[in-house]
């Protein structure tokens, strides 16, 4: 049981790197680093951006990300980099969940 535990603790911080490593790539801001703490709006993501990210994780992750597409503003629904990771988790956590 405790591998498991580890196991799963090391799936997650595998999403964190995916979902920073593609946050990453879609970022405009002169900052060397992306962590978890860093506000989506300091990373300069524009609209496009936000909507190339969300493809970028669902097709990563082989999720559905809900996201309203009518606001075009994917700040309003993630603030920090650490939102995405942890909604990108739930997610995934879901999806590998059977259903009841």
């Amino acid at each position: 049981m405790c591998d498991q535990e580890v196991m799963g603790a090391d799936f997650m911080t595998d999403i964190a790197s995916d979902v920073i490593a593609i946050i990453a790539k879609r970022k405009r801001a002169d900052k060397p680093n992306v962590e978890l703490s860093d506000r989506l709006d300091s990373l300069g993501l524009e609209s496009l951006d936000g909507v190339e990210m969300i493809f970028d994780l669902e097709e990563k992750f082989d999720i559905q990300i809900p996201y309203n597409a009518n606001t075009g503003n994917l700040r309003t629904q993630f603030d920090t980099v650490n939102d995405v990771v942890s909604a990108i988790e739930s997610l995934v956590a879901q999806r590998k969940s059977p259903a009841t």
